[in-house]
């Protein structure tokens, strides 16, 4: 009897295992054709997404957390587990890849819209898809809170303007409400060194162009000049630029989707642009986190909109830059730990 009981407990373990693996295997819901708020359809729309821990039975536990730009659910699935930025043993975590990302609809893998014909989208357009799947698809309601760092926190940003009862809780994490001056134009050059490059072919490239210049201006965006100093060598950066030049990259015409998106973004634009009328739309108690030194996503607007909410906020201080909340982990844990738990 007690080898019996121990084969159940171990196949029990197994079945766990293979269940929760399973759990976190890339996956799809398929929209349909999608209509966006720029009035284009975008054809056969379908969004990837990762599922991690479980489900409550009042489903009070979900978290739901959207992609970077340029990111996709099998990097952010890091962010994921004990002592990282959200712990699924205690909550139901919806990773989702956010459309053009190559994952989810995109220029790079449509073939109704390839490569330039690919409707452009905004960020409202992101989170109106991500909606669909989590009510449709996953038949998800309500969620305990909408988290994202970046472009991710722009999402949630929109998230919690665009459908404010769907969510207990918003996380915003360097990310904007709308991007600054400053920030549009550093958007603006990724845009124009692709579609400036001799290998453009207005979308319908054999090479993806201007790689060592996207991977350039990255590496200037992500950090200040004291952290990159501090942590690369002239060898390293020589030796780097020229891994650059033959890598494979990001595809461009994805690139120029999401960055389009970001630089057009606007929480209140259905609101005749008034942040105080969008500010008192949000029903959600949010967290915003900015980073004081981030040339990449400048922190004066999260700064504005978290005051117009009354929001608790962290102003991450390393110098680090929009890395910040990767550099400051553990205390960026521990804030959105004893945030989700008030």
């Amino acid at each position: 009897m007690k080898n019996i009981r121990c084969g159940f407990v171990l196949l029990a373990a197994v079945l766990c295992l293979a269940a929760s693996s399973y759990a976190q295997e890339q996956k799809f819901a398929e929209l349909g054709d999608f209509k966006l708020v720029g009035g284009e359809t975008l054809k056969n729309c379908r969004i990837g997404y990762r599922t991690f821990g479980k489900m409550n039975a009042d489903r009070s536990n979900i978290v739901v957390f959207p992609t970077w730009a340029g990111g996709t659910t099998e990097e952010l699935k890091d962010n994921v587990g004990g002592g990282k930025l959200i712990n699924d043993t205690d909550y139901y975590v919806v990773l989702i890849d956010a459309l053009s990302n190559g994952v989810s609809s995109s220029p790079s893998n449509s073939s109704a819209q390839p490569h330039m014909k690919f409707p452009k989208i905004a960020v409202r357009d992101m989170v109106n898809t991500e909606h669909e799947l989590l009510t449709r698809t996953l038949g998800i309601k309500h969620v305990k809170a909408v988290m994202g760092i970046s472009m991710g926190g722009m999402q949630t940003f929109q998230w919690i303007v665009s459908y404010p009862d769907f969510m207990d809780k918003g996380i915003p994490i360097v990310g904007s409400p709308h991007v600054a001056p400053y920030d549009v134009v550093m958007w603006r050059i990724n845009i124009d060194a692709i579609e400036g490059s001799v290998e453009w072919h207005h979308g319908d490239y054999t090479e993806n162009p201007a790689k060592l210049v996207h991977f350039e201006i990255g590496e200037l965006m992500l950090q200040t000049p004291a952290e990159y100093n501090r942590t690369h060598t002239r060898a390293q950066v020589l030796e780097a630029l020229k891994k650059a030049e033959t890598d494979k990259a990001e595809d461009a015409n994805d690139t120029i989707r999401q960055s389009e998106a970001m630089i057009a973004l606007d929480v209140a634009d259905v609101y005749d642009g008034s942040m105080e009328r969008a500010a008192a739309a949000v029903k959600a108690k949010v967290f915003v986190v900015v980073a004081k030194q981030d040339h990449t996503v400048t922190p004066q607007p999260a700064r504005n909109f978290a005051q117009l909410l009354h929001a608790q906020m962290l102003e991450l201080e390393s110098d680090c830059g929009h890395l910040a909340p990767g550099c400051e982990g553990t205390k960026l844990a521990a804030a959105l730990s004893d945030f989700l738990q008030k």
